[in-house]
């Protein structure tokens, strides 16, 4: 079955402590069914000083588990469900099941 969420999505997070925050897909993880969302997740590591890199503490984004994760309406915004349909073209193409709105174009 094709993945329900992909990379450039836009995904709204539905529990932990980023509850509510949306972002879009850096990286999908498949193996480990997790997902990089941009600005969500954020934890401070610390980072020792090379020739091209300043040394620090730095704040970057940590993976979170699929089940956490829910993709955007795209006319909303809020949580909603994917599902496949398959166009009159015969391609199979993802729609959210709040609105009915295809996502794939």
């Amino acid at each position: 079955m094709p993945a329900k969420i992909k990379k450039g999505d836009r995904v709204v997070v539905t529990a932990g402590r980023d509850k509510g925050k949306s972002g879009q897909v850096l990286r999908v993880y498949p193996a480990e069914d997790r997902v990089l969302i941009s600005g969500v997740n954020m934890v401070r590591r610390h980072q020792r000083q090379t020739q091209r890199q300043q040394g620090g503490i730095m704040s970057k984004e940590a993976p979170v588990h699929l089940s956490k994760v829910a993709h955007a309406d795209p006319k909303g915004g809020e949580p909603t469900r994917i599902g496949f349909k398959r166009l009159e073209d015969g391609r199979l193409v993802r729609f959210a099941k709040k609105s009915g709105e295809v996502i794939d174009v």
